[in-house]
């Protein structure tokens, strides 16, 4: 790059921070503020390091919004994921993200303009098109009225045989939610059949068992998936979709998350929907991290995690593209949000030198989102990524310390090392382990992020550098459904309505660590912080003017 365009990169000195010290960025995954009581597990759980920001030092101390618009999202209801959270983090400005874009194009017909369906449009005079995705309202993965719209708008624009393949949520949303939703969804195919278009569910299974791994955790749940959705093959069988799953949820050990797979049969006992040459494929989640793994098991010819069997030719399209640098897939319905300039990208061209570090779970947090959808580094002599394997074949909740002390580890090694100016890490453990609902696993998974916080800081202490401590959205912080007075709410059987979704609280941020001139505090004149816009007010990217 010339000098010129060199100089494009240069970022002004910060006004009150001073150059020349290391920064560790800790983000605490699904840690949010909540009032204290028992059901918080972040108040349960002893966590002395965190505590200690917000009684010892409270104007380098304080709450933004993680959710809704602060994030790019469609409203105020919407929760904040890791997704949006970190490419806001990483951005340190707000883009409209999936849901918005998806409903945005719904709205204007755009989408049926587009290439992507343009491209799946080819299968409709004698084809079947088939939708996979998330059967849910939560609006993290998918929502149902973007999936009933793209259903109508299908058979207007041709369609005349469609197969749903759903995956059943109680994860973003309350378990058990499951039958209503396939009851609607019911409702809208059987009006696109008296219209005469042959729309069927074909498929379904809990979306931790089927489908919806990701970052190659577990290939076993794709595959489990892809042997329902694509080859009709399931140990469960049914005529209908909602005799599917009530009678799956009988079993007491039973849930949404992971309920087994199923096919629909027709009365001679075959599957109603297999995925056969010269069929489309949509998979509508607008969120990429449990899509790609089967996008890669739909598009790739040189496909290898498991036996596909048969690998019928498709056109296949994503409702998003949902890895950028992987061009994949090839095809789909919506164009993603265009990040670009990310701080990332920044500190390279200004020569900070960055180490960035999580386990499997989270790691393309860190690397990936954070640095606007994009694969790998900007510039590898000046970064270094290091991911640490998570555990496999388990649930969070039986190892709920999960990697956090060997995560703080890589941080406080790295921060010693004197090699990097900029350390970022994510600490799962809140909002992996409170995804299980187990409430005591969370109260032991918050502990134990504290403990990597105080070590990280520690570090940073040794060096006289800087801490920015936040989170990317709530989760731990409450463990229940809650009615309209904010009391825990109770099923029809009296029993606690466990809430293993994300929150729409705020989220802390403290600023500390010797580095940090005398006075650097937060304005208290500015009530409106979010993850990217800070509390300073101004337009430029939060990770400029945070403090």
């Amino acid at each position: 790059m010339g000098s010129k365009g060199q100089n494009a990169w240069k970022l002004a000195d910060h006004p009150k921070l001073p150059k020349g010290k290391t920064i560790a960025m800790v983000v605490l995954d699904g840690w949010g503020e909540a009032r204290p009581d028992e059901y918080n597990c972040i108040h349960v759980a002893d966590t002395p390091t965190m505590d200690s920001f917000k009684t010892t030092a409270p104007e380098k101390w304080r709450l933004i919004k993680a959710h809704g618009s602060a994030v790019g999202l469609p409203s105020e209801d919407d929760m904040g994921n890791s997704e949006v959270g970190h490419n806001a983090l990483g951005a340190g400005r707000i883009f409209a993200q999936g849901a918005k874009l998806v409903d945005s194009a719904l709205a204007s017909g755009k989408i049926y303009g587009g290439e992507g369906f343009k491209y799946i449009k080819q299968s409709f005079d004698n084809g079947t098109l088939h939708l996979i995705g998330l059967l849910s309202d939560g609006g993290v993965h998918s929502r149902l009225d973007q999936l009933l719209l793209l259903l109508k708008g299908a058979a207007e624009q041709g369609a005349k045989r469609i197969r749903v393949h759903f995956l059943t949520d109680g994860r973003d949303v309350l378990d058990g939610s499951s039958v209503g939703f396939v009851e609607t969804l019911e409702k809208d195919l059987s009006n696109l059949r008296e219209k005469g278009v042959d729309a069927q569910i074909a498929s379904g299974g809990g979306r931790m068992y089927v489908t919806m791994d990701r970052y190659e955790n577990d290939w076993n749940v794709v595959k489990r998936g892809w042997d329902a959705q694509v080859l009709g093959e399931a140990p469960y069988k049914f005529r209908s979709a909602v005799e599917a799953v009530k009678k799956l949820r009988e079993d007491p050990k039973a849930n949404d998350q992971y309920l087994p797979p199923f096919v629909i049969v027709d009365e001679s006992g075959n599957p109603v929907g297999p995925v056969k040459d010269g069929d489309a494929v949509v998979t509508f989640n607008f969120r990429a991290d449990r899509m790609t793994m089967l996008a890669k098991a739909l598009e790739y010819a040189d496909f290898d995690k498991f036996d596909r069997v048969r690998v019928p030719k498709i056109y296949y399209a994503g409702m998003l593209q949902y890895d950028g640098e992987l061009k994949l897939p090839s095809h789909y319905l919506v164009s993603p949000p265009e990040i670009e300039r990310t701080s990332g990208e920044y500190l390279v061209h200004n020569g900070v030198r960055t180490f960035a570090c999580s386990e499997t779970v989270k790691f393309g947090h860190v690397t990936f989102f954070w640095n606007g959808n994009r694969s790998g580094c900007f510039n590898e002599e000046m970064e270094e990524y290091v991911e640490i394997p998570s555990d496999v074949g388990i649930t969070f909740n039986v190892q709920p310390k999960m990697k956090a002390l060997e995560i703080a580890e890589k941080a406080r090694d790295a921060i010693l090392s004197g090699k990097f100016d900029q350390i970022r890490v994510n600490l799962p453990n809140g909002d992996m382990v409170g995804h299980t609902g187990d409430i005591e696993a969370t109260v032991v998974a918050c502990k134990a992020a504290d403990e990597a916080v105080k070590t990280i800081i520690d570090a940073i202490e040794q060096v006289g550098g800087i801490y920015v401590i936040t989170a990317d959205h709530g989760n731990a912080e409450d463990m229940v459904k809650r009615d309209k007075s904010g009391a825990p709410q109770l099923d029809k059987s009296g029993k606690l309505q466990i809430l293993t979704s994300h929150t729409l609280k705020p989220v802390p941020i403290a600023i500390g660590g010797p580095g940090l001139k005398a006075g650097t505090r937060f304005r208290n004149d500015v009530p409106t912080g979010g993850l990217a816009k800070c509390s300073c007010n101004r337009d430029e990217p939060s990770w400029i003017y945070c403090s």
